[in-house]
């Protein structure tokens, strides 16, 4: 019988002589963050977003997921659209023993930059199982001004050769 400590203990399968290692390594990085404050816990949230592109439109739905549609605020400011709000708790949090709390509360906000200016009649949103969805209208100019450029053969005129 050894006197050394060793990484297996007795009922491991000899075979992996590295998965109590490994288990360590997961353990530590599992923990690592632990304890720490995260960026949802203060408040400070970015919701998701999906950005789609039709031919006379750009769509945009955002996951609000436990917000009222009178806690969302729209806005423009110039060509960036803006979605802000507040996720509200629902309840005290020091009514009870929590022991693990993983949603999050507080203020949100999002800015996209658009490649045109909207007017504000060009924009709808609905909010429908706490899905926001932005479809912004296109001005004429914009959706008639998409052109397609030729690509020629060879080097630009004026290159310099290559000195191969």
């Amino acid at each position: 019988m050894a006197l050394l400590p060793t990484l297996r203990s007795r009922n491991q399968n000899l075979a992996d002589p590295f998965a109590a290692f490994r288990r360590e390594l997961d353990s530590f990085f599992s923990d690592y963050n632990r304890g720490l404050p995260t960026l949802t816990e203060v408040g400070a949230q970015m919701p998701v977003l999906n950005i789609a592109e039709t031919k006379d439109a750009i769509e945009i739905t955002t996951e609000l997921p436990g917000v009222d549609e009178k806690d969302i605020n729209v806005s423009l400011d110039g060509n960036r659209l803006v979605i802000a709000g507040e996720k509200k708790q629902e309840s005290d949090r020091s009514e009870k023993e929590w022991h693990v709390v993983e949603r999050s509360y507080g203020a949100f906000h999002r800015a996209i930059a658009l490649p045109f200016e909207p007017s504000d009649a060009s924009i709808e949103a609905h909010f429908d199982k706490g899905v926001l969805h932005l479809k912004i209208n296109k001005p004429t100019e914009v959706a008639k001004a998409k052109k397609t450029i030729d690509i020629k053969a060879g080097p630009p005129k004026g290159a310099a050769p290559d000195a191969a």
